[in-house]
């Protein structure tokens, strides 16, 4: 009797509406508190859109969104803590994910023992899809190809590279993306002359450098979250290395990465998940740049691609909620495996481990004190090689 309750406590009648509660346990301080907001910024731009047009269709009712958010302070172990009291406390059923490949490991645990389910567009470890878990899917690219897209277009360019350097901090993301840049750099007959990594947390990287200094790499590869990449250009400079290419993972596209960097961001790469260069039309905000417009009215500047990705994994839990005309966890999850469609965030369709198969990535660079697309949609040409720092 008590669980029917709070299933009706979940879906209930609050002013003549029906709610649906949706769980998200997000980073808002710690190490990923920037990219967490993002990431909630991509949801409330999916909530307000979809309750100004009545809310979620099932059947003849319309459920308006609610999320219940909790800060996990950018620690996995807390994040299956909450994920757990969302389901087991607060009888939610369908979760968002949190942002990080650590934490969506963790939370994906909690979420197939309670036969919950998850939609993510945070975490991008191939990890999280080789354990048999059914119940989380994802709308980002897995991490090896965050890695060999900054090879696939570092090779196009010239004058021709040779060497490059790889570092990368130890989590099961960054790691995957190194190894992503380590195998495509020997496909393409580079010689990569480091392959290293550094602890999570370090803020010094100064005998990494030392060692980049001493191979000359044309190119830099830095696997890591947002603070590793403003870490390891500003180190770049001070031991004055100056490569033809430098490319890092997640800091790039980040508004924060300029501010914190100043003219030391400029002509830096970064692999993206998307681009509001991308062209496709949406079931909710009409096309891509229909998102983008929407997206710039609300927060005042251009979505990048976490807050992208936090909008697409809770359109794609919506889509999938609607056709199958149910609110059962087991219903939506074989309408996501089904589902394929056009997105403005590309085409949204999931194979049996729940990885999003039908999307291609992009790469940035930093032009102007802006992210511009350069691969392999062109909104600008790629400068390169990079000049020296000063």
């Amino acid at each position: 009797m008590a669980g029917l309750i709070f299933f009706l406590i979940a879906t209930f009648f609050a002013f003549g509406e029906e709610v649906l509660r949706i769980g998200a346990a997000v980073s808002f301080s710690g190490k990923y508190a920037k990219e967490g907001e993002l990431l909630k910024r991509g949801y409330e731009l999916w909530k307000e859109t979809v309750n100004s047009r009545g809310g979620i269709k099932v059947g003849n009712k319309r459920y308006k969104v609610e999320i219940i958010y909790y800060d996990d302070q950018s620690d996995p172990k807390t994040t299956a803590k909450l994920v757990e009291k969302l389901i087991t406390q607060d009888k939610v059923k369908f979760l968002l994910g949190p942002y990080g490949s650590a934490q969506v490991f963790a939370a994906a645990g909690v979420v197939e023992k309670y036969n919950a389910l998850m939609v993510q567009g945070g975490g991008a470890s191939s990890k999280i899809y080789s354990q048999g878990y059914k119940r989380i899917f994802g709308v980002f690219n897995t991490a090896p190809d965050y890695g060999r897209n900054l090879i696939d277009l570092a090779v196009k360019l010239d004058p021709k590279i040779r060497t490059v350097a790889i570092l990368y901090e130890k989590d099961i993301f960054s790691e995957d993306a190194a190894r992503g840049a380590l195998n495509r750099a020997r496909e393409k007959g580079l010689k990569v002359v480091l392959f290293e990594g550094y602890p999570k947390g370090a803020q010094d990287l100064s005998s990494l450098m030392l060692k980049v200094r001493l191979k000359r790499p044309d190119v830099v590869i830095g696997a890591g979250h947002f603070k590793d990449s403003v870490l390891v250009v500003k180190q770049l400079k001070q031991f004055k290395i100056n490569p033809k290419f430098v490319g890092l993972t997640v800091g790039p596209p980040l508004p924060a990465f300029v501010k914190a960097l100043g003219k030391d961001a400029e002509y830096i790469f970064g692999p993206v998940q998307w681009s509001k260069a991308f062209r496709y039309k949406d079931p909710l905000f009409g096309s891509t740049q229909g998102y983008v417009k929407a997206y710039r009215k609300k927060y005042g500047e251009d979505p990048e691609y976490h807050s992208a990705g936090g909008t697409a994994a809770a359109m794609a839990l919506q889509l999938a909620i609607e056709r199958a005309q149910s609110l059962d966890p087991e219903r939506v999850r074989e309408e996501l495996l089904k589902m394929e469609v056009e997105t403005f965030y590309g085409v949204i369709g999931f194979d049996e481990t729940g990885k999003i198969n039908t999307k291609p990535m992009a790469v940035i660079q930093i032009q102007k004190g802006r992210p511009v697309t350069v691969y392999p949609f062109e909104e600008a040409k790629p400068v390169y090689p990079k000049p020296p720092w000063n």
